[in-house]
């Protein structure tokens, strides 16, 4: 069966014959169309972020898994973990097809190699402990299918997202997301509507994870790492709003810390930083019961 992703879209049939304004007019309705296209499966992305949080708590790894435009969007989702939210760099695992050159530039016939995704997967030692999300839009390409396949024989939490209804990436995976954006305004093209649903739903999967892993509170990102200057301003601005300071505690407190926003919010409420440290260790991480806690000492003293 043909992928809707290659169908050929009669609104745009006439793209090439229409004004600049109008193009963009048409394309731009196509990418809203792309981000409506999210609303039917949040249901699914809600249960497989659900399924992946007592693995990732436990110590396991996140994987991304595809080719092309849909491995590069999976690789810029998952390079954006560490700063964003501390996430560990070496619990972060890329699987793309012809390999990170592949990033930068187009190696086509990469995603027709299904042996070199179990390549991938067994020299990563994907494990039950480990979340794969593979992500193609036809839903039909080898390596991630391969890759998606061979994780979820090993053990490993798969989730798959797909653009195209009955495809085997849906079969494969364990948690499977179907985005029906349909036919795209330039046939084939997947970099268009479903490139644009394909990030959205990542943002959604990853930030959700990190939010059930403790790594956002009130909005702020208290697990980002600050390491440049305007960084370091944000971080004093989180630590002392958190806080409820004024901006000279706050430099302090994140000086005590190691510029880290969660413990520094602790300090900047009297705790000590290895009475922060702890209190945020005996809550998993989770700033908002640490803060609770805080807050009953300091009302029975």
């Amino acid at each position: 069966m043909r992928a809707a992703t290659e169908t050929g879209s009669p609104r745009h049939a006439w793209l090439d014959s229409w004004s600049v304004r109008d193009q963009l007019d048409g394309l731009w309705e196509s990418q809203m169309a792309a981000v409506a296209a999210i609303g039917p499966a949040l249901g699914a992305l809600a249960g497989a972020v659900e399924a992946s949080l007592p693995r990732l708590r436990a110590g396991g790894r996140l994987a991304y898994a595809g080719a092309g435009s849909s491995g590069r969007l999976g690789a810029q989702d998952g390079a954006e973990l560490e700063p964003t939210f501390d996430w560990p760099r070496d619990r972060l695992v890329l699987l793309i097809a012809g390999g990170m050159q592949a990033l930068t530039e187009a190696v086509e016939n990469a995603e027709d190699d299904a042996p070199a995704a179990l390549a991938q997967v067994a020299a990563h030692e994907i494990g039950p402990l480990d979340v794969l999300i593979g992500v193609a839009a036809s839903g039909g390409t080898p390596f991630t299918v391969a890759a998606i396949r061979e994780a979820r024989r090993r053990g490993a939490l798969t989730i798959g997202v797909a653009n195209s209804a009955g495809s085997a990436l849906l079969d494969a995976a364990e948690h499977p997301v179907l985005i029906a954006t349909g036919a795209e305004a330039i046939a084939g093209s997947t970099r268009l509507k479903a490139g644009t649903a394909q990030k959205v739903a990542l943002n959604l999967l990853s930030t959700a994870m990190m939010t059930g892993l403790g790594r956002i509170h009130a909005g702020r990102m208290v697990d980002m790492q600050a390491r440049n200057a305007k960084l370091r301003v944000r971080a004093a601005a989180m630590v002392a709003e958190l806080a409820g300071c004024d901006a000279t505690q706050a430099a302090a407190a994140l000086l005590a810390t190691g510029q880290r926003v969660k413990p520094a919010i602790l300090v900047a409420l009297g705790l000590s930083p290895t009475d922060a440290a702890d209190a945020l260790a005996r809550n998993d991480g989770h700033l908002r019961p640490a803060l609770a806690s805080v807050a009953s000492g300091l009302a029975s003293t």
